[in-house]
């Protein structure tokens, strides 16, 4: 192969190779993009939202009485007895609510279980952003590898562009040679510019999304669970189970109240009258509301209903995860396939390519045949490193759809 079509490669393979920083620039790994693009993100604002909202409830559920208790009070002033004394009196009273039999230890179960599935949901949320942020990744990698190939073929093209003039200008091609060399000189550097495009968008997208300027260079971050491993440990499937959980502790609790918190009733009462001794009472009394179908029914209707939606979506949630993984597994198998199948086909066009130029240094081929092979080899070339950064983009949704965090 000839010192000119030799040229382009090495560059194309170093490029890739620091296409994700240089040395100057901070190392960044896709766990710390993930945490980045989390902290941005509205998600962990209600993620942490709805952990208070489980430990409220906790703390509700741990409390000695069903509801806050309440004072009351009140004073009578200036009422005649029969015996013409005028009497002033003054009541005060404490209601404090009191807990159900199994009420107050089905409250804590409930959140006990809300608090696990809020955490189990953060986890989730956490992992769809982790798949958000591979997928930005792989799409830097890629349109990188757009841009080096488009790069490479065109300094391939301009080498050979330069060696057309000279050679015009020594009268061993005819000037139309040139004129076609330049042509497709000018095609390259417009791909160039496109693929330039496309890869300064993906990097904004990136920015927006992590707010980070370096992209990591390894976009699966990390290895792949064995091939037999089950999803049971799914950050999706574990909240989707939590929340059914959750959802049948509410049932238990709607069960446990079948009618409002009764009220234990502490009163004490002083009666001054003039003329007589003053007279003072303490009372205490219980309320106790009836537990109706017009209540009970729509909370325990509604209890049973949200049990329903919870077991279905976690029976949805477990058909949909097996779907993903097995797409995910065999799309990396083809794009392992793939990638052999280009390399070899890479190696074939640069050594015919070789050849070519060879033939057509010694007046053999014409230049229309040596463009040809020399863009069919540059193809081959960006189509070989495309499907490096494709590969690493197959591997790295297995990873998401075996709930890997990196």
């Amino acid at each position: 192969m000839s010192a000119r079509v030799r040229r382009g490669w090495p560059a194309l393979w170093l490029g890739l190779a620091l296409a994700g920083g240089t040395a100057a620039q901070p190392v960044v790994t896709l766990a710390d993009a993930v945490d980045a693009a989390w902290r941005r993100s509205a998600q962990s604002a209600e993620a942490a939202g709805q952990v208070r909202q489980a430990q409220a409830r906790r703390d509700a559920a741990s409390a000695w009485w069903a509801a806050p208790p309440a004072v009351e009070a009140g004073v009578t002033r200036d009422r005649q007895k029969a015996s013409g004394a005028r009497v002033r009196e003054t009541e005060l009273g404490l209601a404090v609510p009191l807990w159900l039999p199994g009420q107050r230890s089905a409250g804590l179960e409930q959140a006990d279980a809300a608090t696990a599935a809020a955490a189990a949901t953060t986890e989730a949320a956490r992992l769809r952003m982790a798949g958000a942020v591979r997928e930005a990744a792989a799409e830097v990698a890629l349109q990188r590898a757009e841009l080096l190939g488009a790069e490479a073929q065109w300094r391939e093209l301009d080498a050979l562009a330069r060696d057309v003039a000279r050679r015009v200008t020594a009268g061993d091609l005819a000037p139309a040679d040139a004129l076609a060399a330049r042509a497709e000189l000018l095609a390259a550097s417009a791909a160039v510019a496109q693929a330039r495009q496309r890869a300064q968008a993906s990097e904004l997208q990136w920015q927006a999304l992590t707010g980070l300027a370096h992209v990591p260079d390894d976009v699966a971050g990390g290895p792949s669970p064995a091939a037999g491993a089950t999803l049971d440990a799914h950050p999706a499937r574990r909240a989707a189970a939590l929340n059914a959980e959750l959802a049948r502790k509410r049932v238990a609790a709607a069960a446990a109240s079948r009618r409002d918190a009764p009220e234990l009733l502490v009163r004490a009462r002083q009666e001054v009258s003039s003329g007589e001794p003053d007279t003072h009472g303490v009372g205490i009394a219980i309320r106790v509301p009836f537990g109706t179908t017009d209540r009970n029914g729509p909370l325990a209707a509604a209890a049973l209903a949200e049990l329903d939606v919870a077991e279905a979506a976690e029976r949805e949630q477990v058909v949909q995860l097996g779907a993903a993984l097995a797409t995910a597994r065999l799309a990396e198998q083809a794009a392992q396939q793939q990638l052999a199948d280009e390399r070899t086909r890479a190696g074939l066009l640069r050594e015919r390519a070789g050849l070519i130029d060879r033939s057509f240094k010694a007046g053999e081929t014409g230049l229309p045949d040596m463009l040809r092979a020399l863009n069919a080899a540059a193809q081959a070339e960006a189509a070989l490193a495309r499907q490096q950064a494709v590969l690493a983009q197959a591997t790295s949704r297995l990873q998401q759809a075996q709930g890997v965090m990196p």
